[in-house]
C-alpha cells in the first residue's frame, strides 16, 4: 500500500488534475494506493475571506460562493462527459448552498466561532475530493470518495486539534480495509471530534492526514506531491547551485522545516516515520524525478553538512547590564514576559558572563515584546541595573543543519573562516549540544551573499589542480 497525498498546487485547475490522475493511475498499477487531497489552490483562503466578510455583514461571501461554484463546475465539465456528470454537478451545487446557507447564518448574528469556521472551512476538501474521485471513476478507475471526519478522531480544539491516534488507526483501518480494490479518495486536513463535530488538523493539515493513514494501513510509503522535487539544500531563489537532497532523517527534516524549509511541516511526519513508513516528497510537475526521502535512520553520506535555511524578518533584543551577574531569576523573568507577550523566541543566546541574553523574534512582535520586557524590568531598569533594551530589527537568521555535524572537528572553523572571508559581521550565535544546527543572525540585506558563501563553503565541488 503507497498513500499519496496531493496539495493545492497540485490541483490548481483541471489540467493540474489531469496531471494528478495521471501519476495516481501510473501508481496504482504497481501497488494499492490511497489518495489524499487537499482543496484546490486558493480555494480555503477563499472560504475564510468568506466568512470573514459574512461575520462583518459584508454580502461579498455570496460572490465568493459563486466563484467557488463557477470553478469546481468548470473542473467537472472539462473532465467528466456529458453524459455521466449531471449527478455530480446536483452534489457540487447542494453542497455550496449549503454553505451559502451557514454563511448567511453567520451573516445574521455577526459572529464565526472556531467550530463554524471548522465547518465553512472544510468545503474545501470535501469538494475537490468529491470531485476528483468521480472523475477518477471516469477513467475507468473504481475511485471512492472518503470523508475523513469518519476516520480521524480528535478533541474540541477547533482550529488545530489533537488527533487521538488510537481511535484514529483503529477507524481509519476499518474504514479503508473494507474498500478493497477501490481507490479511496480522502480529504485532508479535516477530522471530527467525540461528539462528531467537524474539527480541523491546522497547518499542513492534509500532509498530517496523509501520515496518519499511512501508519494506520502499515502503508510502505507516504509521499507528499508539491510542485518542487523535493527538499532543497538552500532556498533557490537566492542560491542558484541548490539541489535537492535525496536522503533525510527525521531530525534533519524537522530542523530543515523550522527553519524555513516549508515543503513539509515537522509535526506532520512523526506518525509515519515513528512506524518506520518513509515519506518522499515528489513533485507533480515533474513526476520523473526522483524527490526527496525521509526516514527515521541518519542517512550516510560524505559531506557533514545537510542543508541551509534561513529565517527572514526577525528581529534582536539584548538584555544587557552588570546587575545581572549572579542574580537568579532573571531569565525566567524575561522568558515569562515574552511568554505573557505571547512571543515567539526563534534562538537565544548567553554568554557565560551572564552580563548579557540576547534573544531573536519575528520582527512583527517587536514592540509587543520589548512593551512586555518593559514592564516586567522596571525596577532593574530606573535602578540602571539593566541598561535600556538595545533592539536590532531587519536580520536575518541562517541555520546550517547536518546530523553528520555530530562529532565532525572543523565545522564551525570552516563556517566562520568562510564569513569572514567575504567580510560578513555575525550579530548573535547559538549551537545546541545535539551539534545538529549551528544558528547566526546576519543583517537583511547580507542575506543572499552570506546564504551562497555558505553553500559554497560546505557544497562547491573541489577545484581542479592548476585552476583558479
Amino acid at each position: 500500500m503507497k498513500v499519496m497525498k496531493f496539495g493545492g498546487s497540485s490541483l490548481a485547475d483541471s489540467g493540474r488534475i489531469r496531471s494528478v490522475l495521471t501519476i495516481i493511475g501510473a501508481a496504482r498499477r504497481e501497488s494499492p494506493v490511497a489518495v489524499v487531497l487537499s482543496a484546490m489552490k486558493g480555494v480555503t483562503d477563499a472560504l475564510i475571506s468568506a466568512a470573514r466578510s459574512a461575520e462583518q455583514g459584508d454580502q461579498r461571501y455570496r460572490q465568493v460562493v459563486q466563484e467557488l461554484r463557477d470553478r469546481h463546475l468548470q473542473v467537472v465539465r472539462d473532465l467528466l462527459a456529458a453524459d455521466h456528470r449531471q449527478s455530480l454537478e446536483d452534489r457540487v451545487d447542494e453542497m455550496l448552498d449549503e454553505l451559502e446557507e451557514l454563511l448567511h447564518g453567520v451573516d445574521l448574528i455577526r459572529e464565526c466561532s472556531p467550530r463554524t469556521m471548522d465547518l465553512i472551512v472544510s468545503f474545501g476538501e470535501r469538494l475537490n475530493c468529491r470531485t476528483v474521485a468521480a472523475v477518477l471513476s471516469g477513467t475507468g478507475v473504481d475511485g471512492v470518495y472518503v470523508d475523513a471526519r469518519g476516520m480521524i478522531r480528535t478533541d474540541g480544539n477547533h482550529g488545530s486539534a489533537m488527533v487521538d491516534f488510537s481511535g484514529t488507526y483503529q477507524e481509519t483501518a476499518r474504514v479503508l480495509q473494507e474498500l478493497e480494490d477501490a481507490v479511496p479518495v480522502i480529504t485532508g486536513f479535516i477530522a471530527s471530534s467525540p461528539d462528531g463535530v467537524t474539527t480541523t488538523l491546522g497547518r499542513n493539515g492534509s500532509d498530517y492526514t496523509a501520515s496518519l493513514v499511512g501508519a494506520a494501513l502499515a502503508a510502505d510509503a507516504v509521499e507528499i506531491w508539491t510542485d518542487v522535487d523535493g527538499v532543497m539544500s538552500a532556498d533557490p531563489r537566492y542560491v542558484p547551485s541548490a539541489f535537492v537532497v535525496p536522503e533525510l532523517s527525521l531530525q534533519e527534516a524537522m530542523e530543515l522545516s523550522y527553519f524555513g524549509a516549508e515543503v513539509i511541516h515537522p509535526y506532520t511526519m512523526i506518525p509515519a516515520v515513528e512506524r518506520r513508513i518513509p515519506l518522499w516528497i515528489k513533485n507533480t510537475l515533474n513526476p520523473a524525478a526522483r524527490g526527496t526521502r525521509i526516514t527515521d535512520q541518519q542517512p550516510q553520506r560524505d559531506l557533514p553538512v545537510t542543508g541551509i535555511a534561513s529565517i527572514e524578518n526577525v528581529a534582536l533584543i539584548n538584555v544587557e547590564g552588570g546587575g545581572m551577574l549572579g542574580i537568579p531569576g532573571i531569565a525566567s523573568r524575561v522568558f515569562g514576559a515574552l511568554a505573557r507577550a505571547q512571543t515567539n523566541v526563534i534562538m537565544i543566546s548567553q554568554a557565560s558572563s551572564e552580563h548579557s541574553i540576547c534573544i531573536c523574534v519575528r520582527e512583527s512582535q517587536l514592540n509587543q515584546a520589548c512593551r512586555f520586557l518593559r514592564e516586567e524590568l522596571t525596577p532593574e531598569l530606573e535602578s540602571r541595573r539593566i541598561d535600556q533594551f538595545e533592539e536590532q530589527p531587519s536580520l536575518e537568521i541562517i541555520a546550517v543543519i547536518g546530523g553528520s555535524m555530530r562529532g565532525n572537528p572543523g565545522i564551525a572553523g570552516r563556517l566562520f573562516s568562510a564569513l569572514g572571508e567575504a567580510g560578513l559581521n555575525i550579530l548573535a550565535i547559538a549551537q545546541g549540544s545535539s551539534e545538529m544546527n549551528i544558528s547566526f543572525v546576519v543583517r537583511r540585506e547580507d542575506r543572499k551573499l552570506a546564504l551562497n558563501v555558505v553553500h559554497d563553503a560546505f557544497f562547491a565541488a573541489p577545484k581542479q589542480e592548476g585552476t583558479r
